[in-house]
């Protein structure tokens, strides 16, 4: 039986007809294991910290050194990782932290590009971090799964 919160968030189970069973991303038609799989929780935690990374360098590099320890820089940083990430996974399916580890943001119907709309959520449900932390049984927080989007692997040959 589904939960209620389940019924307004797209791509979610809602049904007891739904199988809960079997690997991460089996009911979107991913493999268990390799390319294209379902990425773990860690490998995405530790690319959030690179953009976020990133995003902290390029404050510096624009402001210079004098912005850090100042009461704006936690503003500046949110704003310029917010800007990057939205235009990245918008155009390439990745940010630069995503990139790095071999992960991509897919649609879960599985069409070419994330596009700016579903970008733009997912990013802003990421700043508020809380729905981060809620996972379903294919490893998709809220922000996921308000978007209708899943975050896989990329094996690079």
């Amino acid at each position: 039986m589904a939960r209620w919160i389940e019924s307004w968030l797209p791509g979610s189970p809602t049904g007891p007809g739904d199988d809960a069973a079997g690997h991460a991303g089996k009911r979107f038609g991913l493999p268990a294991s390799g390319h294209y799989s379902v990425a773990g929780v860690g490998r995405r935690i530790a690319g959030v910290c690179l953009d976020w990374l990133l995003a902290y360098l390029l404050v510096v590099l624009v402001a210079g050194t004098d912005v850090i320890g100042t009461a704006d820089v936690g503003w500046w940083v949110l704003g310029t990782w917010f800007v990057f990430t939205v235009l990245t996974v918008a155009v390439l399916g990745s940010s630069p932290g995503h990139l790095a580890l071999g992960m991509r943001v897919a649609r879960t119907d599985m069409a070419e590009q994330v596009g700016v709309p579903r970008a733009l959520l997912r990013t802003a449900m990421i700043a508020v971090v809380i729905p981060v932390f809620f996972l379903d049984a294919d490893g998709r927080g809220w922000h996921d799964r308000a978007s209708s989007t899943i975050v896989v692997r990329v094996i690079r040959a």
